[in-house]
């Protein structure tokens, strides 16, 4: 049996032998083929009550095939109620027939045999707090934690499940075990992802499928972070922001209850789950339907590092489409459509997304889209079914490079913060723009249908803008709401306890709202109570991200920083004296 090989180089201390010399591939001892061929690998382990038969040499996912009784039961043995359909479907029924129930029946509070409605905010709590309650004091918890309340006062709740003294993040520290964080529910529309979660919440109790994983790996899921969307059936927060875009300015609590989260417990591998539109646009540009069921897409953004992105190409985003696949569903990239042409778009580079920002963190991320964000509860166990098996092949691909992963992380970190004052800093970069053949379905009679789009992709990024890298940047006293949020999204920020003067370049911009903004060397007085954010940090490309004031998305343009006189790049190492934290 062949294990997959690693892209990290031999001897990550060494950056400059990694950077002058291809990239090597090694065999990495005791891991296995992730959900592709090794019969002695866990694959999703969603059987029906009646056992399999063993698996061959190349298993099919037991995801495709089955689930554990006590959230589902098998299609056989309990009939199912029609699936309520939206009215007056703008195609036929052949294209219903492309997507049927899976062989198996997810049971949660919304998923119930006639139920109209999804679970409730309400409902979720009181299942949550049951799971919780009942591993009080036992070996694996399965601990409920509140991570912020929503704009309307709603709780946005955390489950944290693990085998350890206690469900805090220094806890799950002592494990030496990878914790995955899964969020769910970002936007309130997103319904089969909330489901699937609650779903999984119940098979990572004592007895469930999932609960021997937790001897491996840390699991913390956020099955709903837009409540307030949720109760008015909105994929906007209360104050009409879009949650899936505010992980980097964090102007709603929601957004920032995730980057505490996020901070504190410092997941390994972050996952988003999400729905998408499967009618329209394409419907109207194309005169067809979206065909996939999954969406992928990992984070990329301008200064992700190379071996981050490596890590989710090769451990995240192809095991898990393998895992789609053998489970006989369609798994394509994560895209939009435009509205007013045929332009299909994988999504901005901007660090403003859950998974985007993750990536710039240094911990790989990717999202997990599956079809029906516009289909109500249509399809609904084959959409939740869709989430299951992609978020629980997210678990055994964690498990599987838990090493590998553990070993790039602190490489990385190390490695970032080591770039300082050196070389080069993307400030701003777009997608590549080419020609795509994409396959979607005729309306009318639900066959294939292909049809080609211009495809904009941030697989493959153009810098557009770059500048020297700084050392730090310095922050005025007036800088208090950039200086919260950047130490919310885990950056180290330091006080400036005496005067003293700093090599600097400033920023400045001509008159008139689209100017553009140049920098001048000048020599500025880093005065007491001013701020100074070091580049020598393993968040230092989070701090770039938000500091550098040319993208519409930095917290100058944004007005959290008040003036580009607030504002400075230093450009030598300085002998600062700082605050005791």
């Amino acid at each position: 049996m062949t294990t997959p090989s690693t892209f990290a180089p031999s001897s990550l201390q060494d950056r400059s032998e990694a950077r002058s010399a291809p990239l090597r591939w090694l065999s990495v001892l005791g891991a296995a083929t992730v959900l592709a061929g090794c019969a002695s690998t866990p694959l999703p382990v969603w059987q029906p009550s009646r056992p399999a038969p063993a698996p061959a040499r190349t298993p099919a996912p037991e995801a495709a095939s089955g689930a554990p009784s006590s959230i589902l039961s098998t299609a056989q043995t309990t009939p199912i109620a029609p699936t309520p359909t939206l009215e007056a479907l703008p195609y036929a029924g052949e294209v219903a027939l492309r997507f049927p129930d899976p062989a198996v029946r997810y049971q949660t509070p919304g998923l119930e045999n006639g139920r109209r409605s999804f679970t409730t905010n309400e409902e979720l709590s009181t299942l949550l707090q049951t799971l919780s309650t009942k591993t009080l004091g036992q070996p694996v918890r399965l601990g409920l934690i509140t991570i912020g309340t929503s704009q309307q006062g709603r709780p946005i709740h955390a489950l944290v499940a693990a085998k350890a003294n206690a469900i805090n993040p220094e806890a799950l520290d002592e494990t030496r075990r990878p914790t995955v964080l899964i969020v769910a529910g970002q936007q309130g529309t997103d319904f089969a992802p909330t489901e699937a979660l609650l779903a999984m919440s119940q098979e990572l109790d004592a007895g469930g499928r999932l609960h021997p994983l937790l001897a491996q790996v840390n699991v913390v899921l956020v099955p709903r972070a837009n409540p307030d969307g949720f109760e008015t059936g909105s994929a906007a927060t209360a104050d009409g922001t879009l949650l899936t875009q505010d992980h980097l300015l964090l102007q709603t609590p929601e957004a920032r209850a995730l980057a505490k989260l996020v901070r504190d417990y410092r997941p390994t591998v972050v996952v988003n789950a999400e729905e998408f539109s499967a009618i329209h646009p394409t419907l109207e540009q194309f005169d067809a339907l979206r065909a996939d069921d999954a969406g992928l897409q990992y984070g990329l953004s301008p200064n992700v590092h190379e071996f981050v992105a490596k890590a989710e190409r090769e451990w995240l985003h192809r095991p898990i489409t393998d895992s789609l696949t053998q489970a006989g569903q369609r798994v394509d990239w994560a895209y939009t459509a435009s509205p007013t042409d045929k332009v299909l778009s994988t999504g901005s580079p901007a660090p403003t997304s859950l998974f985007n920002m993750a990536a710039l963190k240094n911990l790989p991320s990717l999202t997990v889209q599956s079809r029906g964000a516009d289909l109500q509860r249509l399809h609904i166990q084959r959409r939740v079914h869709t989430q299951v098996t992609a978020l629980t092949a997210a678990l055994h691909d964690t498990i599987a490079r838990a090493d590998d992963l553990a070993k790039v992380q602190s490489f990385v970190t190390r490695d970032v913060a080591s770039q300082a004052c050196k070389g080069q800093l993307t400030v701003a970069a777009q997608a590549q723009q080419t020609q795509r053949d994409v396959v979607m379905l005729d309306p009318l009679t639900g066959a294939d249908k292909t049809v080609r789009a211009v495809w904009r992709s941030s697989q493959e990024l153009r810098p557009t803008l770059q500048r020297p890298r700084p050392c730090g940047y310095w922050l005025s006293p007036q800088s208090d709401r950039a200086v919260e949020r950047l130490r919310l999204l885990g950056v180290q920020v330091q006080r400036v306890a005496e005067q003293a003067p700093v090599l600097s370049d400033g920023y400045a911009a001509a008159p008139g709202a689209d100017a553009k903004i140049s920098v001048v060397r000048n020599a500025i007085d880093a005065v007491p109570g001013s701020y100074f954010i070091s580049m020598n940090q393993p968040l230092a490309n989070v701090a770039a991200a938000a500091l550098e004031p040319d993208t519409p998305y930095s917290y100058v343009k944004q007005g959290i920083i008040p003036t580009l006189g607030d504002l400075a790049r230093v450009m030598a190492p300085t002998t600062l004296v700082f605050e005791e934290d």
